[in-house]
């Protein structure tokens, strides 16, 4: 039994807005429950009155979701408002069908206000439907029907003569007036099916219109649960998926996999789903075929492109590291045989003007048994790209069980992919950070030296994976930085440095939530003083263990994920002044530091001809947020010094050169430095960030 949509309109809330809050109201509530649309997807409109900013009078306004907004979280600045008697004037001006586009450019002199909000192409589609309160959505169930080879009768069928239906055309100029004209023909209607897209409700106030909406589409969902009695894609070809735990084991491993052999100019960053609609696809006998017929709806094939690859991999061998690595040995092939299928197309379906081909790497990836992986420009679109090939899942699932599925046909597709105004608004995109599509992992993440380095890279578009042994800290670090940057972008994960299975799960789990790995900061840190004759073995051995034995162990796995990749990678060693010059009463902590410093060397030499950099960042007195000043460490620098603790911050301050203090922020931009391609030509290197210590100069 599906779950049935709930009415989440509240009148209480509703009484105290204005007409455009209730809009506003509507569409967060739509937005909010991906069975209604994804994100991004559908839009809502409203007409109503106004006072004209010039002559006072009252005039009749279109407010309608803008260009680039997302339905669940708009506030009212996301709606664009338009002149209704402009809009109606454009009419005289529309030469057919062959020109429909040059009307986008006429939207702008219909602005009410001065509103600085662009109207979206889909503005047409809301104006001249004759009624106030208008939602266009994309809900799995209605698509379904519209995805039918009889979605006309089905839809008479199913809404008894209460649905419109229009066979399948680019939304635009074109289709506004024929939605204007079935609705004004049939008065009766409480919507129109778009054959293979979604549906456009109505209603003649905000809640009437949400309520429609709702009804329609649990409509059409009762209709499918009751009708639709067929095995789901043609049965299971295999008796189960494999178990969650393998299931993320192979992910693990093909995720580094599949981004290094599709890296281009910008690295991509990978999401992993295997939620029960994509296991039941992905262990169909139907899986290749189906999957072959691509996405119908535009909303969703413009995020996953028009098919995934069905990925070369068998669950039901006994031997799952054999049957990876077969799998993994036939992906060239595999993805080379996709980008050509994709050249082909392009080739096919070209206009003249055409923009010019995009990569030609599939976004969506189908692994038999095991899942869905979604790779994109970040993690944030890779996410949704996944939602909506869920999206499209359903909607195969469901127009097979009651008809035969059918995918967009190519030219159209392709007209959608490379359309002159979709080409315009990804133009218009604001152009990503230094580090967009890396992925960073950062030891010691929790700390005031690893927190300070993972939002500096964040800032700069990265996405970020603390580890820390501290857990209630890197559960309050990840949700401080995931307040600031993203949820998407921030993940953490438990791990003691010194356990060699924790820090092998520690970087599965990076390869399993991101696809892989191209900066690695080892960080994680103790600080002890003891003198000489009072340095106990067990002492020696924490330090040696966390500062040596940890330094290794991290950046062995990590070398070995960025192999894997074969995109090179940049590694930074945070150690410590004293790596280069010694502390009184600190043999163990300085010994250790050295150890690090030779660590980083070796692993220049090894890494530099797979374009893998190691440098490192000595940091001294970095006293404030710091977490190992917060313990013993500091009585015991007091101590060794003769003064009060107090005192240390001056202390440090005044032996500097340059007489200031060294914060966490101030280590983290050197890391950004070594990490960033500006460096791309340094490797081996050492960056003091002391404020000045002439002892510890490197040369």
């Amino acid at each position: 039994m599906h779950d049935r949509l709930i009415s989440l309109w509240s009148d209480v809330e509703a009484a105290a807005m204005d007409e455009p809050e209730l809009l506003r109201y509507r569409s967060n509530l739509l937005g909010s429950d991906l069975r209604i649309t994804n994100y991004g997807g559908g839009n809502t409109s409203a007409k109503l009155m106004a006072a004209d900013p010039l002559s006072g009078d009252r005039v009749e306004v279109l407010w309608v979701k803008g260009s680039g907004g997302d339905l669940g979280s708009m506030q009212l600045d996301g709606f664009a408002t338009l002149y209704m008697d402009r809009l109606r004037q454009l009419k005289r001006l529309y030469r057919g069908l062959q020109y429909e586009d040059e009307m986008v450019a006429y939207l702008p002199h219909c602005t009410f206000n001065l509103n600085p909000r662009a109207a979206s192409i889909d503005t047409p589609l809301h104006a001249y439907i004759p009624a106030r309160h208008v939602d266009h959505t994309h809900p799995d169930a209605a698509i379904a029907i519209a995805c039918t080879d009889n979605s006309r009768e089905l839809t008479e069928t199913v809404f008894a003569g209460e649905m419109g239906w229009l066979p399948w055309q680019r939304p635009g100029y074109d289709l506004g007036l024929k939605l204007e004209k079935l609705a004004g023909e049939q008065p009766q209607l409480k919507g129109i099916l778009l054959q293979g897209h979604g549906i456009f409700t109505w209603g003649e106030t905000s809640k009437d219109c949400y309520c429609n909406t709702l009804e329609i589409i649990q409509r059409a969902a009762d209709w499918l649960q009751a009708n639709n009695t067929r095995q789901a894609f043609g049965g299971p070809r295999y008796q189960a998926p494999l178990a969650a735990a393998d299931r993320r084991r192979v992910a693990a491993r093909l995720m580094p996999v599949i981004r290094g052999r599709i890296a281009g100019e910008l690295r991509k960053v990978g999401h992993f789903d295997d939620c029960e609609a994509i296991l039941q696809f992905v262990n169909a006998k139907n899986l290749a075929p189906l999957a072959a017929l691509g996405t119908s709806c535009p909303d969703h094939f413009l995020r996953t492109k028009i098919r995934p690859l069905v990925v070369d991999f068998s669950p039901a061998g006994a031997d799952l590291d054999s049957a990876v690595d077969q799998c993994a040995a036939q992906l060239d092939r595999q993805l080379e045989d996709y980008r050509a299928a994709y050249r082909a197309y392009y080739q096919r379906c070209k206009r003249e003007g055409s923009p010019p081909p995009r990569d030609p790497n599939a976004v969506v990836y189908l692994v038999p048994g095991v899942g869905m992986i979604t790779f994109a420009a970040d993690k944030t679109t890779a996410r949704i790209a996944g939602e909506f090939y869920i999206n499209a899942v359903n909607v195969m699932r469901e127009a097979n069980g009651v008809g035969n599925y059918t995918g967009l046909p190519e030219q159209e597709a392709f007209d959608i992919e490379y359309w002159a105004l979709e080409e315009a608004k990804l133009r218009r995109m604001p152009k990503p950070g230094e580090l967009a599509g890396r992925i960073a992992f950062v030891s010691g993440g929790a700390g005031g030296i690893g927190k300070a380095t993972a939002a500096r890279l964040l800032r700069a578009g990265a996405c970020v994976m603390l580890a820390d042994i501290d857990r209630q800290a890197l559960a309050a670090a990840q949700a401080e930085l995931s307040a600031v940057f993203s949820t998407d972008a921030v993940r953490s994960v438990s791990c003691d440095v010194t356990d060699e299975s924790a820090v092998i799960n520690a970087f599965a789990t990076t390869a399993v939530e991101f696809g892989g790995l191209d900066i690695l900061v080892s960080n994680a840190g103790i600080a002890s003083a003891a003198p000489l004759q009072e340095t106990s073995l067990a002492l020696w051995n924490k330090n040696l263990d966390i500062l040596a034995t940890g330094y290794f162990l991290v950046s062995r796995e990590g070398f070995k994920l960025l192999q894997v990749q074969g995109t090179g990678g940049a590694i930074v060693f945070v150690a410590s002044k004293n790596a280069l010059v010694a502390s009184p009463n600190a043999s163990a902590y300085c010994t250790a530091k050295a150890a690090e410093l030779q660590l980083a060397r070796a692993v220049a030499l090894e890494g530099a001809p797979l374009g893998i950099r190691c440098n490192v960042v000595n940091p001294d007195a970095v006293l404030r947020g710091s977490k190992i000043w917060t313990g013993k460490w500091r009585e015991e620098r007091a101590a060794a010094y003769n003064m009060e603790e107090d005192d240390l911050e001056a202390h440090y301050r005044l032996r500097s050169l340059l007489k200031l203090n060294v914060f966490p922020e101030d280590i983290a931009e050197a890391i950004y430095f070594l990490a960033a391609d500006s460096s791309s030509k340094s490797t081996g290197n050492i960056i003091n960030v002391d404020a000045g210590h002439a002892p510890s100069f490197s040369r």
